[in-house]
C-alpha cells in the first residue's frame, strides 16, 4: 500500500480580509498557529476558506504565501475545484506550478454531472498534474453526492489519493472500505463525525474546528489512530458544543466569529454571506464563558 498523504489533522483555513483585501499578515499569524500546534497539513482556499469569492489571482497568491511561509514544516492543500473542468484544470496547473504539495478538489456544483462525469471531470485534472487530489465530496454544497462506483473507478488513477467525505452518511464509509482499495485513503469531511470515521478506517480530518482548536482536533484525532478510542469518544463528546456552534450558521460564518472573540479578527465573510447572527453571538458568549 502507498503511504497516506497524511494521516492526522488538516485545516481547512479561513482566509482572513482586512476591508475587502486578504490581510497578509494574519494570514501568517494563522499559519504559524497551525505550525506550533503539530497540525499536518493546511487547506487553502476550500470552502472554508471563501473560494467562491476569491479570485484566482488572490488563489494563487494565498497558495505562494501559504507554501513559502510553511516551507515543509506541514502541506499545503490548494483549494482548486470548479465547476468548470477546463477552469479547474488550469488553477490546478498553476497551483502545482506555485509549489502546493496537493490539491483539494470538490466535485463539479450546480451542474449535477452523471457518474461518467464526475470521472471525466477528475481523470482531466489528474492527468494534467503530477500532485496528488483529493476528492471533495460535499452534497450539501454541491448537490450531488459522487457515489461509491465513482470512487473504484478514481482509485485506479495513481495520483488521487483518496475522499474527503462530507456526506454525513456512516454506511458510506463502509461501502468505501469494501470497494476501494486500501490505497484510496478517506479522511472525515465533518468534526463532529472525525472518531466514528477513524473507526471505520479514516486517516484523518480536514477541519474546521481545528482553525481555533488544533491541540484538540490533533489529541482527539490521534489517539483514534493509536487505537485509543476511550480518549477519542471522551474529547469528540467534550468538542460537541463547539462542533454544534460551527454548524448553527453556513460555514465559515461562526468559524469567522469564535476566532475573533478569542483575538484572531479575521474579518467577515465576503457576501453573500453575512456576519453571525445577533442571537448566535450570546450563543458564542455562552459557549466560551
Amino acid at each position: 500500500m502507498k503511504k497516506p498523504l497524511f494521516t492526522g489533522v488538516c485545516t481547512a483555513l479561513v482566509t482572513p480580509f482586512l476591508g475587502d483585501k486578504i490581510n497578509e499578515p494574519m494570514f501568517k499569524v494563522l499559519l504559524s498557529r497551525q505550525i506550533h500546534a503539530g497540525v499536518d497539513a493546511v487547506a487553502i482556499a476550500g470552502t472554508t476558506g471563501e473560494s467562491p469569492t476569491l479570485s484566482d489571482d488572490e488563489k494563487l497568491r494565498l497558495f505562494r504565501i501559504a507554501k513559502d511561509f510553511v516551507g515543509d514544516d506541514m502541506l499545503v492543500i490548494a483549494g482548486t475545484g470548479s465547476n468548470n473542468t477546463k477552469h479547474a484544470v488550469s488553477l490546478s496547473v498553476e497551483a502545482e506550478k506555485i509549489g502546493a504539495d496537493a490539491l483539494l478538489v470538490v466535485s463539479p456544483y450546480y451542474n449535477k454531472a452523471t457518474p461518467a462525469g464526475l470521472i471525466a471531470h477528475y481523470t482531466a485534472i489528474a492527468k494534467a498534474v503530477s500532485i496528488p487530489i483529493i476528492v471533495y465530496n460535499v452534497p450539501s454544497r454541491t448537490g450531488v453526492d459522487i457515489p461509491v462506483s465513482v470512487y473504484e473507478e478514481l482509485a485506479k488513477i495513481p495520483n488521487i489519493a483518496g475522499v474527503k467525505e462530507a456526506s454525513t452518511d456512516i454506511g458510506k464509509i463502509l461501502r468505501i472500505r469494501a470497494q476501494c482499495p486500501e490505497s484510496f485513503c478517506i479522511w472525515s469531511g465533518n468534526d463532529n463525525l472525525t472518531v466514528p470515521i477513524l473507526s471505520l478506517g479514516g486517516m484523518g480530518i480536514i477541519s474546521v474546528a481545528s482553525n481555533l482548536l488544533p491541540e484538540q482536533m490533533n489529541l482527539m484525532t490521534f489517539a483514534a489512530l493509536d487505537g485509543d478510542f476511550d480518549t477519542a469518544a471522551a474529547v469528540q463528546c467534550d468538542l460537541l458544543p463547539w462542533t454544534d456552534f460551527l454548524g448553527c450558521e453556513v460555514n465559515p460564518i461562526p468559524i469567522k466569529a469564535a476566532m475573533a472573540h478569542y483575538g484572531l479578527d479575521c474579518g467577515h465573510c465576503r457576501l453573500p454571506l453575512t456576519p453571525l447572527s445577533p442571537a448566535n453571538h450570546k450563543l458564542l458568549e455562552q459557549l466560551s464563558s
